[in-house]
């Protein structure tokens, strides 16, 4: 791989490329199915929920739902889908407490401290991230990950999300950072990769979710790869 040259700062989204959202998330769940005694198997209720997660995501990225939708309708689109009768007071009772709860665990993606200790020696660090400012500033904090961080950018402090191009513009305004300077690693290409080269970033896919190949950017498929180009 060839080295890329003239960056100054770094910014990486958080969920499924520093923090292992779906190891996290599944431990949750749980969780929370025991608590409330809901009669699944967890297997057998992450295979319905993940692909309804992300469809709600990619709504509520795209702006289409609010927050309180997604939370809410989420859980409620997964509830029925098993055919399970769950009241709507202990849809939101899970949904808050899953908001709760998600920060307590704290497992990252492999080798994610690993490069963070290698880039912090010759470059600033930040994140750019589309979760809730409330949820991610207890992943960062909870799982020591503050420490490497110049600025932490969240959709929704911003007001708007990736891939919108304000997002990007914020993080430069608020960092001092030409864009021509700046990376942005991620696992998602529309929010991620995209956004951030409408922006005049650089990017590197960290390709996590095995998403198809392209030719946007450079793709790598393990966080210790940066090394050899950075």
């Amino acid at each position: 791989m060839e080295k890329i040259q003239g960056i100054t700062d770094i910014f990486f989204d958080l969920d499924h490329t520093l923090w292992d959202f779906q190891k996290n998330s599944s431990l949750t769940f749980d969780y929370l199915l025991k608590k409330y005694k809901i009669d699944i198997d967890l297997s057998t209720f992450l295979k319905i929920y993940i692909p309804i997660n992300f469809s709600y995501w990619k709504l509520y990225r795209d702006e289409k739902i609010t927050k309180q939708f997604l939370r809410h309708n989420r859980l409620k689109s997964t509830f029925e889908k098993l055919n399970l009768n769950v009241k709507a007071k202990i849809i939101d009772q899970i949904s808050d407490d899953y908001v709760l709860s998600l920060p307590n665990n704290n497992f990252l993606i492999k080798n994610g401290i690993f490069i963070l200790d290698y880039l912090k020696q010759n470059y600033t660090l930040h994140v750019i991230t589309n979760g809730f400012t409330e949820v991610q500033n207890k992943k960062i904090i909870n799982s020591n990950l503050k420490k490497y961080f110049a600025f932490i950018i969240d959709s929704e402090t911003v007001g708007v999300k990736k891939p919108n191009i304000k997002i990007f513009k914020y993080a430069l305004e608020v960092s001092n950072a030409n864009p021509e300077n700046c990376l942005m690693i991620g696992d998602n290409l529309e929010a991620d990769i995209l956004g951030a080269i409408n922006a005049g970033f650089n990017a590197i896919h960290f390709n996590n979710n095995n998403e198809p190949i392209h030719n946007h950017c450079m793709i790598i498929d393990d966080l210790k790869n940066l090394k050899e180009v950075l």
